[in-house]
């Protein structure tokens, strides 16, 4: 197909014609006064209202940033549904440096355009966005969830998200070595940024080993002080390399397992929180080829949305911890169906999760 100008032919394919149905709403947003830029994908409301955060991020352009908000609200509606939540999925891109032009000005046009939506989408906090952000966002838009709890808010979901993603790393454990402890592995995490901070804890505190590594000087600095017997590895590439590795969790941007990352690999298990870590279809299957088990991104690292979820309804922090706790039964299960469909956990994953939005249309 053509397209239309200035747009990808496979962005436009993702939009209307993908395997999985397409998106039901794109919305492009733009407000010249406060130089907002940002892009509103809606995947599915089949269980809900689509659910997601706010990534703010300086793409290299336009069409990049499209991209990016189609994947990740597809993702969503995956993770949604797997966490058993009743909503769909929905993510947004604000277009641009946060450091530079995020002001309260801009926040609040992005607020207006979330609430014209009329509660189709619901939004939080993301890569580049913060609790803060959202009380912000929220006062022109109360489809606004991640806010303080001086604001009725939930405050840092990374807190969950990272639980959540040790629930998952517990049941790979169990599932790979027979026992649902990390006590004794090695375990390499690449970001150690808001969610890898908290899961570098649960870790060293069940007993393991950690290497860690993080692009950003300030956050190695400040893992490093908080436990000092952690080792660092110069970069992401070392990190995959590192001799004795058990686990590698991909923390920070997506498209961390690739033609490239995978073979390199010296862990026997993959269970981080980074969205969207498989950089095509295809690499799910090196990785079972290498006898590599992959805990699917977006069941292990729900423990942040199952939170935001429950601000809906008055959060709760201890129903939304029970809520987390049972990814480690959920992970058990998507490597089980993996095991008897003889299919990678990354498509047992989606088949039970298609199968829920399935039964949602249905009714």
């Amino acid at each position: 197909m053509t397209g239309v100008p200035g747009v990808p032919a496979d962005v436009m394919h993702t939009l209307f014609h993908s395997d999985q149905g397409g998106h039901e709403q794109v919305v492009i947003c733009q407000d010249r006064a406060s130089g907002l830029k940002a892009v509103i994908a809606l995947h599915s409301t089949a269980l809900g209202p689509a659910l997601g955060g706010t990534r703010f991020y300086p793409y290299a352009s336009e069409e990049e940033a499209i991209a990016d908000a189609l994947n990740l609200s597809r993702g969503m509606s995956y993770k949604n549904a797997m966490a058993g939540l009743d909503h769909g999925g929905g993510k947004a891109v604000i277009i641009g440096d946060p450091e530079l032009i995020k002001t309260e000005a801009l926040l609040l046009a992005y607020g207006r355009f979330v609430a014209s939506l009329g509660g189709r989408y619901v939004t939080a906090c993301d890569v580049g966005t913060y609790v803060a952000d959202m009380d912000v966002v929220a006062g022109e838009c109360r489809w606004t969830t991640g806010r303080s709890p001086e604001n009725g808010g939930a405050g840092d979901s990374s807190v969950l998200t990272a639980f959540g993603v040790f629930q998952g790393m517990r049941a790979s454990a169990q599932h790979m070595w027979g026992d649902p402890t990390l006590r004794g592995r090695k375990v390499g995490v690449a970001g150690v940024g808001k969610v890898g901070r908290h899961l570098v804890a649960h870790l060293l505190s069940d007993g393991a080993e950690v290497v860690v590594t993080d692009v950003r000087e300030e956050s190695v600095r400040t893992i490093t002080e908080l436990y000092p017997d952690i080792t660092v590895a110069a970069d992401t590439d070392a990190l995959i390399r590192t001799e004795g590795l058990d686990i590698y969790a991909p923390c920070a941007l997506g498209g961390a397992l690739n033609d490239e990352s995978v073979p390199a690999l010296t862990a026997k298990v993959v269970c981080g929180a980074a969205n969207n870590q498989l950089a095509h279809p295809g690499v799910e299957k090196d990785l079972a080829d290498r006898s590599i088990l992959y805990a699917p991104d977006y069941v292990v690292n729900a423990g942040g949305v199952i939170q935001v979820a429950d601000e809906l309804h008055g959060f709760d922090f201890d129903r939304c911890k029970a809520k987390a706790t049972k990814i480690f039964d959920t992970t058990l299960a998507i490597f089980a169906r993996a095991k008897a469909d003889g299919i990678p956990p990354a498509a047992a994953a989606d088949r039970i999760a298609e199968q829920r939005m399935a039964d949602a249309r249905r009714h």
